[in-house]
This record gives structure tokens, C-alpha cells and sequence, in this order.
């Protein structure tokens, strides 16, 4: 536990960093940026989270996206929330997760979550990664995003491994490749 609370300390200097804020000495890419922790240490990520967020007089602003919160806010507004354990029960998990992930595309979760304008300190934290497996994966979201938040960094805290190449979400499944990313610290 010591040492995950030493890497979340390192953050806050690294968001900080004026060159972080405005993508510089990323070699042309879009500046997408992967914050690895062990599964087991999700609810002190999450506080520390809500730490940053609070925190007054920074040069930078928080713009956390919980991709499962808007998971389920795409599910209310199609108005299948309420039968989704119904449908489980009687077309059976693989049935459900097929229909799910035809209404919570990466580019609905996106559309829910863009902003404008985005403004300098802007710091967009995807969260919630997790909790929205198997519904989506963590590479087609990105895949998707890079485009629309390709002026503002973006931070995916993400319980698993990330060596560069690829994703391995709770350090058990590949999650898939994803070239882009740059690791946070």
C-alpha cells in the first residue's frame, strides 16, 4: 500500500508540468497517458482522485470521466436500464453483452462525455475502466477519443498492466494493443 500511495504522489508534479499541460515532447502524438495500479488498490486510487479534483489554486483543472457512470447513463437514456436483468435471465450473459455493446459504442460513451471548449489545464482522467469490462475495451476507446481530445492530455487510470504494446486488464486479460499511450510517470 506504501508504494501505490508513492507513485499517486508523483502525479500531482507530473499534471503540473506546463510541457504534461500542453502535450510538448510527445514526438507528434496525441498525449494520452496510462496510470497502471494493481486492481487491489482501486479505492485509494479513487480517493486520491477525488483528491486532485478538490484541490484549489492549480494549474491544472480535472475533468474526470467514469466510463461506467456514462455506461449506465447511455443504458437510462435508451430506457433498457430497468430490463437488463430480465434479458439476462432469459436470452442468457453472452446475448446481453452483445446488445449492450451495440448501445454503448465507444463513440456513444464519447459523445456523452465531450466538452467545448477545452481550455489550457485542462486534464481529462478516464476512470471506471474496471468496472465497464467486458462491455468495452480499453484500446477501442482510445482508438475513438484521440481525435477529439487531441489538444487537452488525457490520463487512463487503469487496473492492470501497460508495457507499451499492449493492455492487460486486472493483469489477467489482454485487453488488446495499443501503440499511442506514453506511461504517466
Amino acid at each position: 500500500m506504501e508504494n501505490i500511495k508513492k507513485e499517486l504522489d508523483k502525479i500531482k508534479d507530473r499534471i503540473s508540468d506546463s510541457n504534461f499541460l500542453t502535450n510538448k515532447g510527445l514526438s507528434n502524438e496525441v498525449g494520452i497517458h496510462v496510470f497502471c495500479y494493481s486492481p487491489k488498490n482501486e479505492l485509494i486510487v479513487r480517493e486520491y482522485i477525488e483528491m486532485l479534483k478538490n484541490e484549489k489554486n492549480t494549474p491544472y483543472k480535472i475533468i474526470e470521466q467514469d466510463l461506467y457512470e456514462i455506461f449506465l447513463e447511455l443504458l437510462e437514456d435508451k430506457r433498457v436500464l430497468n430490463t437488463v436483468e430480465s434479458l439476462e435471465e432469459k436470452k442468457g450473459k453472452d446475448y446481453l453483452l452483445t446488445q449492450l455493446q451495440k448501445i454503448a459504442t465507444p463513440e456513444a460513451l464519447i459523445e456523452k462525455m465531450k466538452y467545448e471548449p477545452h481550455e489550457y489545464g485542462d486534464v481529462l482522467f478516464l476512470t471506471g475502466i474496471g468496472k465497464i469490462y467486458p462491455f468495452m475495451r480499453s484500446h477501442k476507446m482510445l482508438d475513438s477519443m484521440q481525435h477529439i481530445f487531441s489538444d487537452i492530455p488525457i490520463v487512463m487510470f487503469y487496473p492492470g498492466e501497460f508495457n507499451g504494446r499492449g493492455l492487460e486488464l486486472f493483469n489477467k486479460f489482454f485487453d488488446g494493443n495499443y501503440y499511442r499511450a506514453f506511461s504517466l510517470l
